[in-house]
């Protein structure tokens, strides 16, 4: 979250994204809240849903149609996990999701850092 927070400090998600940044725990959301972490995602306009597994867990929050595309910085994308098995899932870091999530397209988060 902190890596994610740096590329998104000052900058704005891109118009056709959803940057869906989901605390595992209370405890993280407490620290990130207490780092300004949480700030930062907002003023960046992040979707941010309670604390939990989030997508991993099946897609609770925002499950994916049959024409999204996700770049996730968890730890599955097998074909159903995040809603549609239509939908096309790429894994990614954090930096990586961030930085993706700036400028609309898969992006080298060094270029940000």
């Amino acid at each position: 979250m902190r890596i994610a927070a740096r590329i998104l400090r000052g900058r704005r998600v891109h118009p056709n994204v959803v940057l869906n940044v989901t605390p595992g725990s209370v405890a993280v959301y407490r620290q990130a809240l207490d780092e300004g972490l949480i700030h930062t995602f907002v003023d960046a306009g992040v979707f941010l849903p309670a604390p939990s597994c989030g997508m991993c867990s099946g897609g609770a929050n925002t499950p994916l149609g049959d024409d999204d595309v996700c770049l996730s910085s968890g730890t599955c994308n097998y074909p159903g996990r995040m809603g549609s098995d239509q939908a096309q899932i790429y894994l990614g870091s954090p930096a990586t999701v961030a930085a993706s999530a700036v400028t609309g397209r898969i992006t080298d988060p060094r270029e940000f850092l």
